[in-house]
């Protein structure tokens, strides 16, 4: 189950950070101005967000596997629909229909793993899932880059279409229904609405601390190929090696951040992950020594990024009750996106470019990612123990013969 949400996940996040190396190779096929790039990449992260708020409303109300499978479904159509493009209103068009589908299939992804995994055992199986976004740097982009080179900008749309046909394929038909939210009646009418939803103050802190930690990173990531470029003078031919080498520490960091957050805790091993992307990030971009080589820095900040992704991730899982998983799932979905782009519009806002061909101010929103990311702590302390006193006085009010058992029906996973 975990691999098979991992897929559906290397799909959807390769589809999304394919585009913009594509970028110079569609521009030029379809006559787009380079200004234009940036636009085409954000449309996707703009629907996603509008996505993630209607969700909201509706997807708690169907199975969680037929509505996984129909956002697949929906992604590899508009993914498709982008090889066959004809000039830059067709292609946002096709990357709004993306976004539109991909933001909720991250949701529903997020929502069956957390349905179905116990919560002593979800920082993994959570570490795992989120390690399909390394593996999408590592080998789909690079992969990607190689296939259009071979047949054009146009096969690597079609090759990710075909192979999310398949991933929705083997999901709808090899994954359990996922039905345990919806109650004895096959609804979740009773659950509580968005705004009871978003009227509880464990939500709001959850999504205070989201929104954190999506700015504090987009700040600066945008920027790092260009900071390297043109500020330390990284050679351009060269700068696959530390995106190839950052991807597999971050891979691994995933996988061995998850079993860490389940015996030690998110605020421990968050706390941890929030200090060391401080260090890396004023060393990187404030006071850059150079005598450290810059593929092991950018190493140490994808660790870094990775740690505190895991820890953040397993605790706001564990925020929602199960009627209104993919929901809360939804919503949060939407409060990244939103965060991210709040993020990079706010980045392009204090860097210049300075006469001499260098790039001015990262120093400056270093320092806004240190400041941000250090209200990240606080928020993972208070939103852990409210959510472990949630679980203990509801373990203590159920039946003996209840005990400690995962809240799905059999319905939900008939294989448990």
């Amino acid at each position: 189950m975990v691999l098979l949400i991992g897929a559906v996940q290397f799909v959807n996040i390769l589809d999304f950070v394919m585009v913009m190396p594509l970028g110079p190779d569609f521009a030029k096929g379809l006559g787009i101005e380079s200004s234009h790039i940036g636009t085409i990449g954000g449309s996707y992260t703009a629907a996603a967000s509008v996505a993630g708020l209607v969700g909201g409303y509706m997807l708690d109300r169907f199975d969680r596997r037929k509505a996984l499978a129909v956002c697949m479904l929906g992604l590899v159509a508009a993914t498709a629909a982008g090889g066959l493009a004809t000039g830059l209103s067709t292609l946002l068009l096709a990357r709004v229909c993306a976004g539109l589908f991909g933001g909720p299939a991250t949701a529903l992804s997020l929502s069956i793993i957390a349905d179905l995994i116990p919560a002593e055992r979800r920082g993994r199986a959570l570490g795992a899932v989120m390690a399909s976004f390394s593996v999408a740097s590592v080998l789909g982009v690079p992969m990607a880059l190689k296939v259009a080179e071979v047949g054009g900008w146009r096969l690597p749309f079609f090759a990710v279409a075909a192979l999310g046909l398949v991933v929705a394929t083997a999901a709808l038909i090899l994954l359990p229904p996922v039905r345990g939210h919806l109650g004895q009646g096959g609804s979740a009418a009773r659950a509580p609405g968005v705004g009871a939803l978003l009227g509880r103050s464990d939500v709001q802190l959850s999504y205070l601390m989201t929104a954190l930690v999506m700015m504090s990173g987009f700040i600066v990531i945008p920027n790092i190929s260009a900071y390297l470029q043109q500020n330390l003078g990284y050679p351009r031919d060269r700068l696959w090696i530390i995106y190839f080498a950052g991807g597999i520490v971050s891979f691994v960091t995933l996988r061995m951040t998850g079993p860490l957050v389940d015996r030690f805790g998110s605020f421990r091993v968050g706390t941890v992950g929030v200090l060391l992307a401080a260090v890396f990030t004023f060393v990187g971009f404030v006071s850059y020594p150079a005598w450290l080589p810059i593929p092991l820095l950018f190493m140490g900040f994808m660790m870094a990024m990775g740690v505190r992704n895991v820890a953040y991730n397993t605790l706001t899982s564990r925020v929602p009750d199960n009627p209104v998983r993919a929901r809360f799932m939804s919503l949060q979905s939407a409060t990244q996106h939103m965060a991210s782009a709040l993020g990079a519009f706010l980045s392009s806002r204090l860097l210049v470019d300075l006469p001499d061909g260098t790039l001015g101010g990262m120093g400056t929103i270093a320092w806004v990612s240190i400041g941000l990311s250090l209200g990240v702590p606080v928020m993972l302390w208070v939103v852990e123990n409210r959510v472990r006193s949630r679980e203990q006085a509801r373990a203590l009010a159920a039946p003996p013969s209840q005990g400690l058992a995962v809240p799905l029906s059999p319905q939900a996973n008939p294989h448990a």
